[in-house]
């Protein structure tokens, strides 16, 4: 008896262990397109695009053409590693020297 109260201990522990580690990895996973890399640009759906780049512009102009603009940036080869405000910033700095010429 004392083995199966020990072994059943012992499994609920190593079960709650596992359960707090897929916890975390879910938790870190789901952070703001803001702040993330353009990886996870790729596998966001258009209204996460759209708002993250409300979201870091704070303006309403030109959202259709700045989205294309990431997409655009995301596709290049060893692009997976930059910052999603980075290229929108890029974008958003092209399009306003675009528009002032």
């Amino acid at each position: 008896m004392n083995f199966f109260k020990r072994f059943l201990k012992i499994f609920i522990g190593i079960a709650a262990l596992i359960f707090v580690v897929v916890v975390f990895f879910f938790a870190m996973r789901s952070g703001e397109l803001e702040t993330a890399s353009l990886k996870q640009w790729r596998g966001a759906d258009l209204v996460r695009r759209t708002a993250a780049a409300q979201i870091i512009t704070a303006s309403n102009e030109d959202l259709e053409l700045l989205v294309q603009c990431v997409d655009k940036i995301a596709t290049l080869p060893e692009s997976n590693d930059m910052a999603v405000r980075d290229a929108v910033a890029l974008c958003y700095t092209g399009i306003q020297v675009n528009k002032n010429k």
